[in-house]
């Protein structure tokens, strides 16, 4: 099938795909004709009017210009493998893993389409394309290393050994070392008046490499009048093994992550992916305790914008002197949980503080959870576009509020030369907090 393929160009449904791209099958070995519950729904499917608009904020196909490296090129990709008309074969996961799941399509959707279920669905019938070597390094990162932290309190205590034997993509990825020692407090009391109790995701990569975001979360909560607990029994929400189509594997993590929050109303997660994700526990395992679990669930800054936060009396620079801050969205805040004012409200009432939009900064960076590590090509163009794009304001540091994003902007700056703070937005607000304290 030939013809125009822009945004906005026509793709009726249950069209071929473009002419010189064909999912053919079936694979020998492989099934062609999916259906159940962990492959993408034909009600699903069929809400996509294949209109394009999605086309031009989608990154791959942006980067590519490739109509199957776009939202509605994957969908009749997925089609076709539902009815059986292809099979699921190299081209199509190569496809499929070449998303970021960042879900800006769904975010200009007019149709409502739930591209990002439909594409934790499709990797369930990819998985088995994947090398050995692949499907090793998951299974040891998502099914055995997140969900015991004893595991990531090696992996942190060891870095400095490993990080050297490690490919240079992936070594200027990673942070330097996490905290190993002090744990979190189990609980923490409130500063005043108490308003009552919430309990926080502390997380797994968030705690082991970025655990001075959670105890400024402790910190900015219990300073706001909310008693915080810990529960003891967490460890991985999940949402790295969804994204991955190891479906089964975040199941059971999303069902000991709610039994772990057992008596709590109110649940408190300060990286985005994981809120993202926990808020879908109900679609995920589909049954009442998990929607009503879906239920408590807040952004940490939508929490603190909702119930609502002491403005400080501090700024971050010495003698209250402006300090430029350029605020990063994101996807799973921005496009996921549609959280973009509540954060940028609350940085604007820091005295001194000059909040600075990126430019395109709703543009995913290209961290997508380990796809900077699976498809470093394409996430080192988008990590060095985001990177020139905060250069571009001269802000000292950037707001970024998902650990995998943090990573990502880190590492990107360096490779541009820029020294530029990367902080969680809490972390910002505590700081202004402590400079209350300073004569």
């Amino acid at each position: 099938m030939s013809g125009p393929r822009g945004a906005g160009g026509d793709l009726p449904l249950g069209a071929e795909m473009p002419e010189g791209v064909r999912f053919v099958g079936p694979v020998p070995g492989l099934v062609s004709g999916w259906k159940g519950r962990d492959f993408p729904a034909d009600e699903d499917l069929n809400m996509c009017v294949a209109c394009g608009l999605c086309l031009p904020h989608c990154p791959t196909y942006r980067l590519t210009g490739e109509e199957p490296a776009s939202p509605r090129g994957r969908i009749a990709a997925m089609r076709l493998v539902g009815e059986g008309r292809a099979g699921v074969d190299e081209t199509f996961a190569h496809f499929m893993d070449l998303c970021l799941t960042c879900r800006a399509c769904e975010d200009v959707c007019p149709s409502h389409v739930p591209y990002g279920r439909m594409m934790e669905r499709a990797r369930v019938q990819t998985e088995p394309l994947h090398s050995r070597r692949t499907r090793l390094l998951l299974w040891l990162g998502l099914d055995v290393a997140l969900p015991r932290k004893e595991l990531l309190w090696l992996a942190a205590a060891f870095q400095p050994l490993a990080t050297p034997f490690l490919p240079r993509r992936v070594r200027a990825l990673v942070p330097e070392r996490g905290e190993l020692l002090a744990r979190l407090p189990g609980t923490t009391e409130p500063q005043g008046e108490a308003r009552g109790t919430v309990a926080v995701l502390s997380g797994c990569v968030q705690d082991r490499w970025y655990r001075s975001a959670n105890r400024a979360t402790i910190r900015v909560l219990a300073r706001n009048g909310w008693r915080v607990v810990v529960p003891p029994k967490q460890a991985c929400c999940g949402a790295l093994a969804a994204h991955y189509g190891r479906l089964d594997t975040a199941r059971e993590q999303a069902e000991q992550t709610i039994r772990a929050f057992q008596g709590h109303d109110r649940i408190v997660v300060n990286g985005a992916g994981c809120g993202a994700h926990m808020k879908e526990y109900g679609d995920l395992l589909g049954t009442d305790e998990a929607r009503a679990f879906s239920a408590k669930v807040r952004d940490l800054m939508e929490f603190l914008h909702e119930e609502g936060v002491d403005p400080p009396s501090g700024g971050l620079g010495s003698d209250f002197t402006t300090t430029r801050v350029a605020y990063h969205d994101a996807c799973h805040a921005l496009r996921a949980q549609g959280i973009r004012e509540q954060p940028r409200a609350i940085l604007r009432w820091i005295p001194g503080l000059e909040l600075v939009d990126i430019p395109n900064g709703d543009r995913c960076c290209g961290a997508a959870g380990l796809y900077n590590v699976l498809q470093p090509e394409m996430s080192g163009e988008l990590m060095r576009q985001k990177a020139e794009a905060i250069a571009s304001t001269g802000a000292t540091i950037v707001a970024s509020a998902n650990p995998g994003c943090t990573m990502q902007i880190s590492a990107g700056l360096r490779a541009i030369g820029k020294d530029v703070e990367v902080l969680h937005p809490v972390e910002i607000l505590d700081r202004a907090y402590r400079a209350e304290a300073r004569p």
